[in-house]
């Protein structure tokens, strides 16, 4: 996925309050340095990715909505490592949607577990109270008979990394623990389930859960993955051009 336009590059002074970043970046017309701020769009604790009193080189977009209040958005941020990392977490599922519709249309699965489906519905109602991201199935028709089997995604996005691995989640997540109950529940009902990391960094080779940070979504993470929860964790490649969505699934530690 292309952004709209090149995203300007600056330094990062400090986030704060969560949706707040100072930026300062040369203007690229007048030569001169500017202070600005502008949201940032994730509300994890963003560990191992902004480090504190430290500055950091990062990738923003400017918008020309009139009714925006704050014209920009950190989009990307270089780590200690060296590696930028994505911190938007729109991005991660309008991608994802976007390979699953592109799955469907051309024939050509983005991922194997994605074989064999002719329908894909994005954020899909199980219930009252719970919107899953996706589901495949046969037929628009299946949606609504409980017997038909369907496959359904949920989508997560990693930010965190440590010792070479990339980590989920960096901070507790009762949501996520939630999301992982409701598809066991699924696979009880004969239906298959995927859980899928967009991992928006490249200085990791395997995937691992954060247990020192949630235990409880890690005994759920390992229930869930000998009842055959599909766990899959696939890098994304930001550029100040765009992101792609790999095929490159990491291994499970």
């Amino acid at each position: 996925m292309q952004f709209k336009s090149k995203l300007t590059e600056g330094i990062l002074l400090k986030r704060y309050k969560r949706f707040f970043a100072d930026v300062e970046y040369i203007d690229p017309i007048s030569q001169k340095k500017i202070a600005l701020t502008i949201h940032c769009p994730n509300t994890g604790s963003l560990k191992s990715v902004i480090e504190k009193d430290q500055t950091h080189p990062c990738w923003f977009s400017l918008s020309d909505d009139p009714e925006r209040k704050l014209k920009g958005t950190l989009e990307a941020v270089q780590a200690n490592s060296g590696a930028w990392v994505g911190v938007n977490t729109s991005w991660p599922n309008k991608i994802v949607q976007l390979a699953a519709v592109k799955s469907i249309e051309t024939k050509k699965p983005h991922f194997k577990n994605w074989e064999n489906y002719t329908f894909y519905k994005s954020e899909h109602k199980i219930s009252k109270e719970t919107r899953l991201d996706g589901v495949f199935c046969l037929d628009e028709s299946h949606l609504t008979n409980p017997s038909e089997l369907k496959h359904y995604i949920e989508i997560k996005n990693v930010s965190l990394a440590r010792n070479g691995q990339a980590q989920f989640p960096d901070a507790v997540t009762e949501r996520g623990q939630k999301h992982l109950m409701e598809l066991m529940n699924l696979i009880d009902e004969g239906h298959k389930a995927e859980l899928i990391f967009t991992i928006q960094r490249d200085d990791v080779s395997v995937f691992s859960i954060a247990d020192d940070i949630d235990p409880e979504y890690k005994k759920l993470f390992d229930v869930a993955f000998k009842k055959g929860l599909i766990m899959t964790p696939v890098l994304m490649n930001i550029s100040q051009e765009g992101i792609v969505l790999s095929q490159k699934v990491l291994p499970i530690k």
